[in-house]
């Protein structure tokens, strides 16, 4: 059996960037032990504060912030962070050679009923020419990642992850190890699944509406074949299910606030997912470019997402164009 060490080092990824991701892992695994407790460590429910985007903080959320953090600061390596639960970056080392940004606690609407939720993280290189403590740091397409992956927590805790190639799934073990149980994810080019919150249909773009309607209309529509639809409440966790069997999952713009027009966040939500799904085979875009070549301009910018199977991700912005 492999573990994570062995395999990121195969993967051609330099033992202080491995390193750094035991470090992220570490804190994932205590992490999940507050998920496996829920109600037994009084970690259930919400906080009475807002985070930064405006949402109402679950008292994981925080708990699981502090633990990465912590954690993070701790390392030399590490020049800054910057997360969905904190308003600014977080200054390191100044002289540390990585960049972490993460969601601590993605689907934290979920915890409650005990559905899925998770920890996406992305590391990127230092930038020499801006302060330690510049939030411009950060301002990096996704193809400038290194490594990008999330910590599912569920039935098992799971880990996928991606250093630039393969796009590999981890199981973690009764021994607390990350053991190599998917060698190389592939994300079938068709489809006949997709993930995505109709609730939010009269607030889409006429062309993006006409194509989900496409969709339900199954065998008697344009598409001539029937879907299926799936929604978790949770990116990691429809992202996961893309991943391990295909489908599409989509976020689309929409009209109800024009002052933040999209809802997933492109530093720590949709560029990592995206390295990940290019990495087994499928496609991320936004509405009009890839998602990983996009340039950033604040550090919590949202950004409409459309991730999954290769071709049914073309057909999707065949609509839009």
């Amino acid at each position: 059996m492999h573990d994570v060490n062995d395999v990121l080092q195969a993967d051609g990824a330099k033992p202080e960037l491995v390193a750094l991701v035991e470090i992220i892992l570490g804190a994932a695994k205590h992490i999940a032990h507050c998920v496996r407790q829920g109600a037994l460590a009084g970690v259930l429910g919400s906080t009475e504060d807002e985070n930064i985007q405006g949402e109402t903080q679950k008292k994981l959320d925080v708990i699981a912030n502090q633990i990465l953090k912590d954690a993070l600061l701790e390392n030399r390596q590490v020049c800054a962070i910057a997360s969905e639960e904190e308003d600014t970056s977080v200054a390191g080392n100044p002289a540390g050679t990585y960049l972490v940004a993460f969601d601590p606690l993605d689907g934290s609407s979920n915890i409650d009923i005990n559905g899925q939720v998770g920890t996406i993280f992305t590391i990127y290189p230092a930038r020499a020419d801006v302060a330690c403590d510049s939030e411009l740091q950060f301002h990096q397409p996704g193809i400038q990642q290194l490594c990008a992956g999330y910590v599912l927590y569920g039935g098992s805790t799971l880990l996928v992850i991606s250093v630039g190639g393969a796009t590999r799934c981890f199981t973690l073990d009764a021994n607390g190890n990350f053991v190599l149980t998917e060698a190389e994810l592939q994300i079938p080019a068709d489809t006949r699944e997709f993930a995505i919150n109709l609730s939010n249909q009269r607030f889409w773009r006429s062309a993006f509406k006409r194509y989900v309607d496409d969709l339900i209309a199954g065998d008697t529509g344009p598409r001539a074949k029937n879907y299926n639809m799936r929604w978790n409440a949770a990116m990691v966790g429809d992202v996961h299910r893309v991943l391990m069997r295909g489908g599409i999952f989509s976020y689309p713009s929409d009209s109800r606030n024009p002052s933040q027009p999209a809802k997933l966040r492109l530093l720590y939500e949709a560029n990592p997912m995206a390295l990940l799904i290019e990495g087994a085979g499928g496609k991320a875009f936004t509405e009009t470019q890839r998602i990983l070549t996009l340039q950033p301009q604040t550090l919590h910018q949202r950004v409409a997402v459309i991730l999954g199977s290769a071709n049914e991700v073309e057909a999707c912005l065949a609509y839009l164009k």
